[in-house]
């Protein structure tokens, strides 16, 4: 057991570093891409097949475990195919899990809304914007746009960093690949509004269990992260334990609440979704006006906290091998 979590924390830490050094080429053939074909090809098929809301909620859940198990399955044969030995598993188990994680790429799309704003070119801020949000970003006005943008990196520092870490130490890239397609499906359906609430059930409330403890790592590693953009670790924990349930999700106020706590700001409130008003709570504290550089801050906080949850796990592993 131990050697298998040395192999994949090997595994991690090679992931990490081409994931900083690449990110995610275009026109590179991502597994995402084909987890979120194989979704929508579900949800037509089920959405003709669905005869009331009831059957609607059922099928969504259907759509969950076909596509757990057939991601789970297909890297588990990939990756026990090259078992045999231990480097050919390390290069296939990095280079899976590497897709998994989105760091740089986070960093990267983020930044371009930073510098559409600092271009003053509110129209492609906004262009920037929707390519890694789910709101309508249309209308929005500056201070908007930032907030929509740190609110994704601080949540997405959760699902797109830590968790597919979290997931690759425990079982390697078969479970970081299932953990993937579990947050693929519930960016795609598990929304709130009248086309989703009900194929998208199961697949948000499955995501908020797989969330569950990720996004309290997170929280934690941005609190400690804190002082890397002037701010107070005792605040950061305080604003995240305050704010916690604000979010409709139970996970996402964690890294968004040490985020706002760490920069002091305050995120959160009304957003539009597919047309639809949705309305949520604030989270930390109007100190600072929000601005374009909490964008660079929050990544900061985010790169940081990745790289603290990786020492974090060697300490722990050498702990348990004692």
């Amino acid at each position: 057991m131990i050697e298998f979590l040395l192999l994949n924390l090997i595994s991690i830490g090679i992931a990490i570093v081409v994931d900083f050094i690449i990110g995610d080429p275009y026109g590179f053939p991502h597994p995402v891409i084909y987890m979120g074909k194989f979704i929508s090809t579900l949800e037509k098929y089920f959405r003709k097949k669905s005869k009331n809301d009831k059957e609607l909620k059922k099928y969504g859940g259907f759509i969950f475990l076909i596509l757990i198990l057939t991601t789970y399955i297909t890297t588990f044969v990939i990756v026990s195919i090259f078992s045999f030995n231990k480097i050919l598993y390390i290069l296939v188990n990095s280079f899976l899990l590497y897709t998994t994680v989105a760091a740089k790429c986070l960093k990267v799309e983020s930044e371009k809304v930073y510098k559409a704003l600092e271009d003053e070119d509110i129209n492609k801020a906004r262009l920037m914007l929707s390519y890694i949000v789910g709101r309508d970003t249309t209308t929005l006005e500056e201070s908007e746009i930032v907030r929509a943008a740190v609110e994704t990196v601080a949540e997405n520092a959760s699902d797109g960093v830590i968790a597919p870490l979290f997931y690759g130490i425990i079982g390697g890239a078969p479970l970081a690949m299932m953990y993937k397609a579990i947050n693929t499906m519930d960016s795609m359906l598990g929304y709130l509004t009248e086309k989703y609430k009900y194929i998208g059930y199961f697949p948000a409330k499955l995501d908020d269990i797989a969330n569950f403890i990720p996004a309290r790592i997170t929280g934690i590693a941005m609190c400690i992260s804190s002082p890397i953009v002037g701010g107070n670790i005792i605040r950061a924990v305080r604003v995240m334990i305050r704010d916690r349930k604000n979010h409709k999700s139970p996970n996402c106020a964690y890294p968004e609440g040490a985020a706002a706590g760490a920069m002091d700001i305050r995120l959160g409130g009304t957003n539009i979704y597919f047309g639809e008003v949705i309305e949520k709570p604030t989270i930390g504290d109007n100190i600072k006006p929000i601005n374009r550089m909490h964008i660079k801050e929050c990544n900061k906080l985010m790169i940081v906290s990745e790289i603290l949850f990786f020492l974090f796990s060697i300490f722990t592993l050498g702990v348990i091998n004692l």
